[in-house]
């Protein structure tokens, strides 16, 4: 059977008209439907520090730019972002910035290997797993750094470390609280302190005195002689431990100087965490 070309040009023809009728039909609907996207979203989001550590709340740094467009999260959302990038965002929204306290986070243990154990522990170098090994870890105190890593690894900013006694230690002048090392600590060790704070309590061992004492060298007792001596009423032991409020504390230094154990620390300039000597040494 012949094809007539005729018949071939009609049927081209014909779907070169049916195509550009509905690439038409196409292009008007996408105007008429289309959803305006916020140009400011763009721009912020060029912004952020992409690291996407979901430390604003959000997904990614594309979620949070979205949320600071609507409204639905202030500009300085980013705990990464600079004070540059935060006020460039606030210039692109046409607000201004209130300045808020730098907090950084804080790891409540200083024991490591001053802290008792109860066997060695031979398998995944990871918190997680270490955890779930009879007895809830290695450590004879339940409430200490296991020392592993996991907040390590889960930092993105090389702002945490494994120091020489064998716990995790913040660099703080690193630290953007993203707070992903606090998602990764499964004995829920590290919170977030102001960035100025000079005196820490680097425990958070709910157990009695004795118990405390036995199972970590550089635990608190609950003696309460910080709470007693504090001119301020910043430190009050809490469940077994000593807590400062730091919107009273003033860095004096008297509850480091009168603590029997030197838990109360002092962190020095250099950024590294060190006992001060007490009163009459």
């Amino acid at each position: 059977m012949t094809i007539s070309p005729w018949t071939i040009l009609y049927a081209v023809l014909t779907l070169g008209v049916l195509g550009g009728a509905f690439g038409g039909v196409l292009a008007v609907a996408s105007r008429i439907f289309a959803v305006e996207r916020d140009p400011r979203i763009e721009e912020i989001q060029s912004t952020l520090p992409g690291a996407n550590c979901g430390g604003c709340g959000f997904a990614g740094c594309a979620s949070c730019a979205e949320a600071i467009a609507s409204g639905a999260a202030p500009v300085n959302a980013c705990p990464v972002c600079s004070g540059e990038q935060t006020t460039a965002i606030a210039a692109i929204m046409g607000v201004e910035v209130t300045p808020a306290e730098r907090r950084v986070a804080f790891v409540r243990c200083a024991g490591g290997s001053r802290a008792g154990r109860k066997y060695d522990y031979i398998g995944l170098a990871d918190c997680q797993a270490a955890v779930k090994i009879a007895g809830n870890g290695p450590l004879e105190c339940a409430y200490g750094c296991l020392g592993f890593g996991s907040c390590v690894k889960a930092c993105k900013f090389d702002a945490l470390h494994i120091n020489a006694l064998g716990a995790a230690e913040v660099d703080r002048d690193k630290c953007t609280l993203c707070r992903q090392c606090m998602d990764a600590c499964p004995r829920h060790l590290i919170i977030d302190i102001p960035y100025a704070a000079d005196v820490v309590v680097p425990c958070a061992s709910l157990d009695k005195g004795a118990a405390a004492k036995n199972n970590c060298a550089a635990s608190c007792i609950a003696c309460k002689l910080c709470e007693k001596n504090c001119p301020q009423d910043a430190i009050h032991v809490i469940d077994n431990v000593a807590v400062i409020d730091y919107t009273k504390c003033t860095s004096c230094g008297t509850c480091v100087a009168k603590c029997p154990r030197k838990v109360l620390l002092d962190i020095h300039e250099d950024g590294k965490v060190a006992p001060v000597a007490q009163a009459g040494d």
